[in-house]
């Protein structure tokens, strides 16, 4: 018992002087600070309704309309910039295609099941149309989706302006609908097929040489600690309207057209100003978790060595609701709020799925011409805007708007950052249904690897950041990219790779990387090979194997508290050293609404090292939160399963609405932190814990 608080005694003093955490809490003011804008459409101090900041566009030289952001005037129906469809094949090529169709339906063994085959066939007829007159794709699919009922309103969810009809149209002419892509459209998007198997990996030639052996001298600590922030799914909704319905039946709440089908003419729950579990984030709380962060993070003079945002800007709309000037609109204010509020540190910014227009949509270059290009208005916009807040040098600029809105950057202190655009990987993109055979069709792992190779020979360490997380309970990506990326993660660890992150869940999460496909996860495994050769506890600072980190949400959606985390990162090795979380509780937002004194509290939820260290003997302050040691936490929560109940507990940020986890969901959150791919989750966890939300 001595020796505990011995430790938590000397970990106490190492947090309080590297991060230097002022008060354990924070306070916003009551009233909006209206100094963060020039100019506002409305009363920005009035409890009544949000603020709406009149914004202008650095990149594009727009000032946005009062219409695009009104609560009362939500657009159904945007028409302004549809994506184009493919253009008319001729006969000859519908003929060819045909053929090459009809071979593939003729060898496939999927028309052993019933259902499978139908959902391919119709495909067949759709690739048809598709080639030989595109312009009826989009009302052949809602015919498609009337048939098998497959949404309640078919006009709305695939027609050319308002749905997916037009990137289907384009995604079925392209894609080999009788074979493996065909079954992965007709299992993600109509559930009339069974999940396709992960194909095998030949990366013969892949890598253009193998890891080295011995790995290069590992690199020392230094003992000097950096301070860098990890923010994710802000979510912004400025649409949010105060006092809607913050309990509707469908959709997303707090805005003026979902109500709760209980009482469509009367707010059974009025949203408050701050936001609420069933909404996105207000703009008012936006501007209290900036306010909060330098302030409690003792970052007001200096800011952050740098800031890491995993994705997510955009609320959670409809497609329908949706367009260009939107998502554009929402990419201008927060990464404008994140230069003026959080310090001179560059922030190194990731697109999320819902940062795109058709949302999660993200086409590949192999598709060709214009259809190529179609979402290059929006890596040049934002390409456009990390320029303007002069984070990025102008090659990483010129690479994101070539690449997807993906880059590298190498630091002065020899760090490489790489953002990944990880809609490359995600079920959703209906575009990652060309050519799955392919592991890779966007061509965004070889960029991947061929960074990672040059700063192999460099000598640099690189952080990897993206969005959709690659593992946890396999829900999100899909099996054949996110295998190869755990091929590629092993390749450069741990002499390359120090740390990936990642957002999308909105929860507190971690996945453990290990060698050899994960073949055996074990402490040993979990550390680099040439890690177990030295004895010294200094020497675990050297070499460890990955795992990834899921970022807290600024947004509450789903019966989540709102947080942020900042991380003590040793500048030589660029490991993580400590974790610190803070959040501030949903629940109490309500309360805040008939006064002006104060707005939300942010307060320090926990220390990472702290809550789960004292379950892991040998390991000294000074040593890493690395994959070996996150891996004894593993065990120890075997051995101990009240500290799963702790993680799940801090998986929701510490919410009100947290269920319990209990019987198979010990075991199944264990599996997932040890699950870096899909095939790994879905071979080994059982599913249905991987959320707490609700």
């Amino acid at each position: 018992m001595l020796a505990t608080h011995i430790y938590f005694l000397v970990a106490l003093t190492r947090i309080a002087s590297s991060v230097n955490i002022q008060p354990s809490t924070f306070t916003a003011p009551g009233t909006f600070p209206t100094s963060v804008f020039s100019k506002y459409y409305n009363n920005p101090t009035a409890t009544s309704a949000q603020p709406q900041p009149v914004v202008s566009d650095p990149a594009t030289h727009e000032i946005y309309p009062l219409a695009l952001t009104d609560p009362n005037t939500i657009p159904i129906n945007n028409t302004v910039d549809p994506h184009p469809l493919p253009p008319a094949a001729s006969s000859a090529k519908i003929f060819e295609a045909a053929i090459a169709q009809l071979k593939s339906i003729s060898e496939s063994p999927i028309f052993s099941g019933d259902t499978c085959g139908r959902c391919q066939a119709i495909l067949e007829v759709a690739k048809f149309v598709s080639l030989s007159t595109p312009s009826n794709g989009p009302a052949f699919f809602i015919q498609f989706c009337n048939t098998f009922k497959l949404s309640s309103n078919c006009n709305v969810a695939y027609g050319q302006f308002s749905g997916i009809g037009s990137v289907l149209t384009q995604v079925v002419a392209n894609a080999d609908v009788g074979g493996y892509d065909g079954q992965a459209l007709c299992q993600n998007f109509f559930s009339m097929c069974p999940a396709p198997p992960t194909l095998p990996l030949d990366l013969s030639s892949w890598f253009s040489k193998p890891k080295p052996n011995p790995l290069p001298a590992p690199t020392k600590c230094s003992g000097n600690r950096l301070n860098v922030l990890h923010l994710s799914d802000l979510h912004l909704d400025p649409r949010y309207l105060t006092g809607a319905e913050a309990n509707c039946t469908s959709g997303l709440c707090c805005r003026k057209n979902n109500t709760n089908t209980q009482s469509p003419n009367i707010v059974l729950s009025p949203a408050p100003r701050y936001g609420a579990y069933r909404c996105d984030t207000p703009l008012s709380l936006a501007l209290a978790a900036l306010q909060a962060i330098p302030a409690l993070t003792g970052t007001k003079d200096n800011g952050f060595a740098w800031t890491i945002y995993t994705g997510d800007l955009v609320s959670h709309d409809p497609d329908n609701q949706l367009s260009r000037d939107y998502v554009e609109y929402t990419e201008t204010i927060v990464f404008d709020l994140f230069k003026k509020m959080l310090g001179s540190g560059p922030v190194y910014a990731a697109l999320g799925n819902h940062d795109s227009y058709n949302q999660a949509q993200d086409a590949p270059h192999s598709l060709g011409g214009a259809l190529a290009q179609q979402f290059s208005w929006n890596y040049d916009h934002v390409a456009g805007l990390w320029k303007h807040e002069n984070w990025l040098p102008q090659a990483a600029v010129a690479l994101a708007r070539a690449h997807y809105a993906a880059y590298m950057v190498k630091r002065v202190d020899g760090l490489r950052i790489i953002t990944l655009n990880t809609d490359m990987w995600y079920r959703a993109n209906y575009f990652n249904y060309l050519n799955m055979t392919n592991p890779d069709n966007s061509g965004m792992l070889r960029f991947l690897t061929d960074e990672l190779e040059d700063a192999e020979d460099a000598g640099d360490k690189v952080w990897i950041i993206g969005h959709v997380l690659t593992g946890w309970d396999g829900t999100n990506p899909l099996k054949n990219p996110t295998n190869l990326f755990y091929q590629i993660v092993d390749r450069f660890s741990p002499h390359v790779v120090a740390n990936i992150f990642f957002g999308h869940t909105h929860e507190d999460q971690i996945n453990i990387f290990y060698s050899n496909n994960a073949t055996t996860m074990s402490a040993d495994t979990a550390g680099a090979v040439s890690w177990v050769r030295y004895s010294t506890f200094f020497l675990k600072c050297l070499f460890s194997e990955l795992y990834i980190q899921m970022g807290p949400s600024i947004t509450p959606l789903t019966n989540l508290n709102s947080g942020f985390r900042v991380y003590e990162v040793d500048s030589a090795t660029f490991e993580i050293m400590d974790a610190h979380t803070w959040r501030s509780d949903v629940n109490t937002f309500s309360s805040l609404d008939s006064q002006t004194a104060v707005g939300p509290t942010y307060g320090y939820e926990y220390n990472t090292r702290e809550t789960y260290g004292s379950s892991i003997s040998g390991w000294g302050v000074d040593d890493p939160l690395n994959a070996t040691w996150w891996h004894r936490v593993t065990e120890a929560m075997e051995a101990d399963s009240s500290l799963v109940t702790t993680f799940n507990t801090l998986q929701g940020k510490s919410s009100v609405r947290t269920k319990p986890c209990t019987g198979d969901c010990i075991t199944a959150k264990i599996c997932y932190m040890r699950s870096g791919s899909v095939p790994i989750a879905m071979q080994n966890c059982k599913q249905g814990f991987g959320s707490v939300q609700s």
